[in-house]
């Protein structure tokens, strides 16, 4: 069973070690919890659905108006979405959650919903940091659709090696259906456990082996969106002159041009053999050159990761066996790399061959930059835990800390500069309150013109749910501006949702603007389709 006031399977937690709290004092003081709200309460507060009252014989029983489903659907995963989960105050919750089960479903939802004036919200996994998901305080009836009954591989075409899934198969499903037939998507984002190809495709994801298999852009291949105006479907031509490409303008548009209900997508044969491998450098500035030779040179890697010394710092510090890291500390420091080291994580993928070349080739650049190689060991701890991370803000929430990320892209010559002004922000933006911020940020995607810039920050709660949102919000409103401002995406992997749309227009400019506003004029004229997401 999935948390209805958190992330993921409510019978998993992953623990803080205790020498993590202790890092975690030191550094921004001890934390005072506040209390939750429970589920009960919150289902108490739920009011009556506005639906029309007969849209239970008109949507033929697809449609659960109770208040679980309708609290279990009203918020996403942002820091803002976490305080209101967790203090139970939703403030706006959808009126009914619909559960389609065919295109056809679909179809007969978006006539609903024109007829009698009613938003409709895709819903794939609900992991959305952005607020995608979040209805809007409006005057009109919001309708939820769930895309979780659509979640089966339907096609494999093996000579062309394209894949059909329904739009709300997560990932888990994907991986494992095409693994029953010797393939992978390889499309492993950090919410891979709950995020769903189609809302993959909706807010242009990237998974964390893209160096191998790209971003979601290069795996989608076509399928098929449902909208107001009938179904649009998007035929799989491996590449074509013939004018704009629809795929692009699908991609991305999270819900506001219609409901995508099939995917399509480029998968590949899975791979002979699989492997993380670490290296740590003296200092970031050896380090992140080290990283971009080897994107510049694309040398055969599967993913990349580099943390700046404080991220690195502070995995260390909570990875627990404080033995073990002792010893690692000690040799390390030995081979040159102290306190301002810098951890870089890469993943081999493909076959024996490929891999050997690209293993030598990689230890060959690290070396030239100072880097110490440590093997294995540390990569396939990463691996093991890589999607369960989001649970350690749980974990934290229990000792009165709260957890959140900013996340952007930008050119090689602009990436010292933007990482040094976002920790800058971060670090000190709540100064004028006496608190502390813990800073740190890794780059994890990488291109021969660029990377990402991960970035996140914790810090203690305040006395009430009110005054932590109000540090959230001029810690996010304040970077975000920055961001924007300084030739940074607002948004590299998260998509924008409306917490993003008010900084779009300073990336898309003027016309840029006019043109997405004017394609879903088109779709949805009557912006009954996520209205606010995207764009105003």
């Amino acid at each position: 069973m999935r948390r209805w006031n958190g992330w993921g399977d409510e019978t998993f937690n992953l623990a803080l070690p205790k020498e993590g709290k202790g890092f975690l004092t030191e550094r921004i003081g001890i934390g005072q919890p506040l209390a939750d709200a429970a589920l009960q309460d919150v289902c108490d507060k739920v009011p009556e659905s506005r639906l029309p009252a007969s849209s239970g014989s008109a949507l033929g029983g697809l449609v659960d108006t109770s208040p679980e489903a309708r609290v279990r659907h009203a918020r996403g995963q942002s820091l803002a979405d976490w305080l209101a989960m967790r203090s139970g105050e939703f403030g706006v919750f959808p009126d009914g959650v619909a559960r389609p089960r065919s295109g056809q479903d679909v179809q007969t939802l978006l006539r609903f919903a024109r007829e009698n004036n009613v938003h409709l919200i895709p819903y794939g996994g609900g992991t959305s940091v952005a607020g995608h998901i979040n209805p809007l305080a409006v005057d009109k009836p919001v309708l939820t659709v769930d895309m979780g009954e659509m979640n089966q591989l339907t096609d494999l075409d093996t000579e062309s090696q394209i894949a059909t899934f329904g739009a709300g198969t997560p990932g888990p499903l994907v991986e494992s259906q095409l693994r029953a037939h010797g393939y992978t998507l390889g499309h492993f984002p950090q919410s891979f456990e709950l995020s769903t190809i189609g809302g993959w495709v909706a807010s242009r994801s990237s998974g964390q082996q893209s160096l191998r298999y790209g971003r979601i852009e290069q795996l989608f291949a076509g399928g098929r969106v449902e909208t107001l105006l009938g179904t649009l479907n998007l035929p799989t031509i491996p590449a074509s002159s013939a004018g704009p490409d629809i795929r692009e303008v699908i991609l991305g548009s999270e819900g506001r041009l219609g409901v995508i209900t099939e995917v399509k997508v480029r998968v590949s044969r899975l791979p002979e053999q699989e492997s993380f491998h670490v290296v740590f450098f003296p200092d970031w500035e050896q380090a992140r050159a080290a990283c971009q030779q080897l994107v510049q040179n694309r040398t055969q890697l599967s993913m990349l990761r580099l943390s700046n010394a404080v991220e690195t710092e502070t995995q260390l510090a909570l990875a627990g066996h404080p033995r073990l890291i002792a010893l690692l500390e000690r040799y390390l420091s030995l081979r040159g790399a102290s306190a301002a080291k810098c951890m870089m994580t890469f993943g081999l993928t493909g076959s024996r061959r490929q891999c050997k070349s690209a293993l030598a080739e990689a230890r060959q650049v690290c070396a030239e930059f100072g880097g110490v190689y440590t093997g294995t060991h540390l990569g396939a701890k990463w691996a093991e835990k890589r999607f369960t991370m989001p649970y350690l803000r749980e974990a934290l929430w229990e000792l009165g800390y709260a957890v959140d990320t900013l996340e952007t892209a930008t050119d090689w010559d602009n990436v010292d500069n933007l990482l040094g002004l976002m920790e800058n922000s971060l670090r000190h933006g709540l100064e004028d309150e006496g608190e502390s911020v813990h800073v740190f940020t890794h780059l994890s995607h990488f291109y021969g013109q660029g990377c990402s810039i991960y970035t996140t920050y914790v810090f203690r709660v305040a006395d009430t749910y009110e005054k932590t949102l109000s540090r959230w919000m001029s810690l996010k409103h304040s970077t975000s501006e920055l961001i924007v401002a300084n030739r940074g995406t607002i948004s590299h992997q998260h998509g924008v949702g409306k917490d993003h749309a008010p900084y779009l227009p300073i990336e898309k400019g003027e016309l840029g603007m006019l043109a997405i506003r004017s394609l879903c004029n088109t779709f949805d004229p009557d912006s009954l389709l996520n209205p606010g997401t995207l764009v105003d």
